[in-house]
C-alpha cells in the first residue's frame, strides 16, 4: 500500500469487493478463511481512536477466495477515491411494509412514493434500494433491523442472498438454493424455518442482495 492510500479508501474498496460478490464484511472474511469479525466496522478503529488497516495477507486471501484480481481491487480503490465526498442515497423501506402495493414495478425496481432515504456505498448501482430486515428467517446472517442493499439489475446465481416478492404479495429475504425453468428453491438459513419451493408463477420478481449493514 502506498502513502497516498487512505484508511477509508482501502476499507471502502474491501466493502465494495464483498458487495460485488454478494458478501457482507463478515461473509467476505469467512470466505477468505479468516475470523468472521476481521472486517467488522467496529474493528476498523480501536477504542482509543487508532485506525486499524487490513493486512496485506488478509487482502491476498480475499482475492484468492473470490477469484478477483489485484487490478480489480485497485480499480475499486480508485473508485473510492473519486467517490470520496460524494453523497449517495437510495430509497429505504421496511421489509414488511414493502409487501404493500405501489413500491415496486413488475420487475422489482423501486417506484412510487412512501420511501425514506439512506446513505449507501458508492459502489451500489443506480437501480439499487435499501430494505430493513424484519423477522429472523435469515438469522444469524441478517438480524431484525439490519439494512440490506438490493439490486434488481444484478445477475442472480445459486447461493446468492436474495429478496423475493411472491404473487401473494409477500416479501421474503432468503438464499437461492436452486432455480430451474419451473421452480425457485429458497433456503431460509435459520433452521427453525423450512426451505421453500415456489413455482415460477408464484414469484413476481427476485433481486440480489449486494450489501448488508453489520
Amino acid at each position: 500500500m502506498t502513502d497516498s492510500l487512505t484508511h477509508d479508501q482501502i476499507w471502502t474498496a474491501l466493502d465494495a469487493l464483498g458487495a460485488r460478490y454478494g458478501l457482507t464484511p463478515s461473509g467476505l472474511a469467512r470466505k477468505a478463511g479468516l475470523d468472521p469479525t476481521t472486517f467488522n466496522r467496529s474493528k476498523r478503529v480501536t477504542p482509543e481512536g487508532r485506525q486499524r488497516w487490513p493486512s496485506t495477507e488478509s487482502i491476498a486471501k480475499v482475492l484468492q477466495a473470490t477469484g478477483a484480481s489485484l487490478d480489480e481491487f485497485m480499480a475499486l480503490v480508485s473508485a473510492s477515491r473519486s467517490a470520496r465526498g460524494r453523497r449517495l442515497t437510495r430509497p429505504l423501506i421496511g421489509l414488511q411494509e414493502a409487501g404493500g402495493a405501489g413500491y415496486f414495478d413488475e420487475a422489482g425496481f423501486a417506484t412510487g412514493g412512501g420511501w425514506d432515504e439512506i446513505d449507501v456505498l458508492a459502489d451500489a448501482d443506480e437501480h439499487s434500494y435499501a430494505l430493513e430486515i424484519s423477522g429472523d428467517a435469515m438469522t444469524p446472517i441478517y438480524r431484525d433491523g439490519d439494512i440490506v442493499i438490493v439490486s434488481p439489475a444484478a445477475a442472480v446465481r445459486k447461493g446468492d442472498r436474495v429478496v423475493v416478492k411472491t404473487a401473494a404479495g409477500d416479501i421474503l429475504a432468503r438464499e437461492l438454493k436452486r432455480q430451474t425453468a419451473r421452480t425457485i428453491e429458497l433456503h431460509s438459513v435459520n433452521p427453525a424455518y423450512p426451505d421453500l419451493a415456489l413455482g415460477k408463477d408464484e414469484v413476481k420478481w427476485m433481486a440480489r442482495i449486494i450489501w448488508a449493514s453489520q
